[in-house]
């Protein structure tokens, strides 16, 4: 999802369409309350006789640069990575955010520190 995200920017696309998941909307709503997309929405698409999901998110750009700069993926399938709450820092001097899995769900790097949560990082963006 962020590839995608990343790879539309790169060549300034204004949308970015993609499959339904619940972990990808709350991912791309988390991106949306912090200010590095524009819109999210959940749509329906009719292919042939079925319906499927999908997300849209619309891109946002500041001064003809993209909003969302970069991101590293941390936690992979073939090998999680677990933070607690008392090693999460920072990302990019304050400027980035990581993105955890929590037990209460998947929030940023400042939400689960305020909540003292720890869990799965998934990724860092900035």
């Amino acid at each position: 999802m962020l590839i995608r995200i990343k790879n539309a920017q790169l060549v300034a696309k204004d949308h970015v369409v993609f499959p339904f998941s619940k972990i990808k909307f709350t991912i791309a709503t988390l991106l949306k309350n912090n200010g590095y997309v524009s819109e999210v929405n959940k749509r329906k698409r009719k292919a042939k006789k079925t319906e499927h999901d999908f997300i849209e998110i619309v891109l946002k750009y500041s001064n003809g640069l993209p909003r969302l700069q970069g991101f590293k993926l941390i936690s992979k399938p073939s090998r999680r990575i677990y933070i607690k709450a008392s090693r999460i820092k920072p990302v990019r001097s304050g400027f980035g955010m990581a993105i955890i899995s929590t037990s209460k769900g998947i929030m940023s790097s400042k939400e689960a520190w305020k909540e003292k949560l720890g869990g799965e990082h998934i990724c860092e963006v900035w």
